[in-house]
């Protein structure tokens, strides 16, 4: 027979279960909610704080743990959304979201003695297109609460009303947020390149750019294409976008010629195909692309060591 104690260590051993297994959907909601894995394993981490800082009194009151956590984050990154509007105004160049490696890639940090930790990347964020940097970048562009709203209802199927509960609006409201952010979806959104056309594509650029080609780098490129880098004021890079396919591959070869030494690697890049730039074994630059009619249509380099967390150090080639 059980003693009292047993039997509350008993009934908890589930709901703990449950609680602690809704880590990885908060994950996958805060990330697209902020664009920065940083900020969300943050966001996550308040919100269990919350909830392990209630009482057990408290927490047995609350019929659905997932949905509270998930009310909870919801709030969190809302918050974090209207303040990084603010703080994003003074950031040096470019904002662009933290790129993610693929599932066999993922590097979490270093273990005891400098040895790198692989971790299966979907016990953080299922790379799906909801995360191809494209997709994104036009998130970006959206009012918090069109954000949190869309991302909610479209992405992940929560009902207006619970999406309301969240957002602090009426479902109506949260409603026309949703369509609101949809059209803005559908203005930005490029001709859908199958991933193999990627590869070949971005294959095909990272040879050229090698051979320092610079007129296959133009045939690759879109006429109008634009590249977007982040520096985040750490490390060197131009502050505008640079438009037009003849300037940047210009502009690429420029940096082919000023960094020698450079070793580019054809890696997945939230999902899609992209390379990473290395120098000495570190990577340096993580470049995401969007690809309309056979053509680049847009480069996003990343060079913020801070967005590179998941991808230093890892020495492969």
């Amino acid at each position: 027979m059980s003693t009292p104690s047993e039997a509350r260590h008993e009934r908890s051993e589930p709901d703990l279960s449950a609680v602690v297994g809704e880590r990885r959907q908060l994950i996958n909601l805060a990330y697209r909610l902020l664009g920065s894995l940083a900020e969300a394993e943050d966001a996550v981490q308040e919100t269990y704080a919350r909830w392990y800082a209630m009482s057990r009194e408290q927490q047995d009151a609350i019929v659905a743990p997932g949905a509270w956590l998930t009310t909870v984050a919801g709030r969190i990154c809302l918050d974090l959304l209207r303040s990084a509007r603010v703080r994003r105004e003074s950031y040096v160049g470019a904002w662009i979201p933290e790129p993610l490696p693929d599932r066999g890639e993922w590097i979490s940090g270093t273990a005891g003695g400098g040895a790198t930790q692989s971790v299966d990347p979907a016990d953080r964020v299922t790379l799906d297109e909801s995360v191809n940097m494209a997709f994104l970048v036009v998130l970006e562009s959206m009012t918090p609460a069109e954000r949190v709203a869309f991302v909610l209802h479209d992405v992940f199927r929560y009902p207006f009303p619970e999406v309301a509960a969240i957002v602090g609006r009426t479902p109506a409201a949260c409603r026309q947020l949703a369509s609101s952010a949809r059209r803005r979806i559908r203005a930005a959104q490029a001709p859908a390149a199958a991933t193999a056309g990627q590869a070949g594509l971005v294959r095909n650029f990272k040879q050229a750019w090698e051979a320092k080609d610079i007129e296959a780098l133009v045939g690759l490129l879109d006429p109008d294409a634009t590249m977007t880098a982040d520096g985040g004021g750490m490390v060197g890079t131009v502050l505008h976008p640079v438009r037009g396919g003849e300037n940047i591959a210009a502009y690429l070869i420029h940096i082919a010629d000023k960094a020698p030494g450079l070793t580019l690697l054809e890696r997945t890049v939230n999902g899609r195909p992209g390379l990473v730039a290395q120098h000495a074994g570190t990577t340096v630059t993580v470049a995401a692309f969007s690809l309309a009619h056979g053509r680049i249509t847009h480069i996003w380099a990343i060079r913020n060591p801070e967005k590179l967390r998941p991808w230093t150090d890892r020495g492969r080639n």
